[in-house]
């Protein structure tokens, strides 16, 4: 990684990161859930690690991160130094690069075609590592958007099961940047009731609150903890 990709450090990370446990406790008490349900994912793509380590160093302990080779320059000496630390894949999945993903991240967001499922059924058997698996919901079938369509989620989640023994622990979606969010989060969220999955990844900085209110067990916050990219 360049130094040409890798943001600036603020200095406000620390304090950031307290306002938005602040909302995450707040939006909470209004959906009358218990802030243990949320798990913050504090998004860390493109930042160093001298931007992330006061981050840790104010007590989170859950991180994001959107490419596996990005995640590979940077976490290893990380977790060394922080063990408790997990780190989630939010990002796009190749292939080629389910073996290092297995190996380097607690969980991945991004499960969303046969040829992914295949790889990461190998590396789980040949690893014994087991990170936990999030189905990605296309829910606006856009067509530049990784994802399951909505209609096609049923038979891909049983497929994952059953053809590929993944243990599918939850869903993920990404809302059209153009439309309001909550109709998507509502989505997601039916489709993972009725196939009996109790992890919904979805609310970014600018609407984990409403994700909040709509079920949401992991949001994924960068911005508004790290700064603009």
């Amino acid at each position: 990684m360049t130094k040409a990709n890798v943001a600036p450090v603020t200095g406000r990370s620390p304090d950031a990161l307290a306002a938005v446990e602040a909302e995450i406790a707040r939006a909470c008490r209004d959906a009358q859930r218990d802030r243990a349900s949320v798990t913050l994912i504090a998004v860390s793509k493109t930042f160093a690690a001298d931007a992330i380590i006061p981050v840790i160093a104010a007590g989170q302990r859950v991180f994001g991160e959107n490419r596996v080779q990005e995640a590979k320059a940077k976490w290893p000496a990380l977790t060394s130094a922080y063990p408790d630390v997990a780190l989630h894949l939010i990002g796009p999945l190749q292939s080629n690069k389910a073996k290092e993903a297995v190996a380097l991240f607690d969980a991945i967001h991004s499960v969303d075609r046969p040829s992914i499922c295949q790889a990461l059924a190998k590396e789980i058997e040949s690893q014994n590592r087991h990170p936990q698996l999030f189905v990605q919901i296309n829910t606006g079938e856009e067509p530049q958007k990784a994802g399951i369509a909505p209609g096609e989620a049923d038979a891909f989640i049983a497929s994952c099961r059953d053809t590929y023994g993944l243990t599918i622990s939850g869903l993920m979606c990404i809302p059209p940047v153009d439309e309001p969010p909550a109709a998507h989060f509502a989505l997601t969220a039916k489709i993972a009731a009725r196939n009996g999955l109790t992890n919904l990844s979805m609310g970014m900085s600018a609407d984990f609150a409403t994700a909040i209110m709509l079920g949401a067990t992991h949001v994924r916050v960068g911005s508004a903890i790290f700064g603009h990219r």
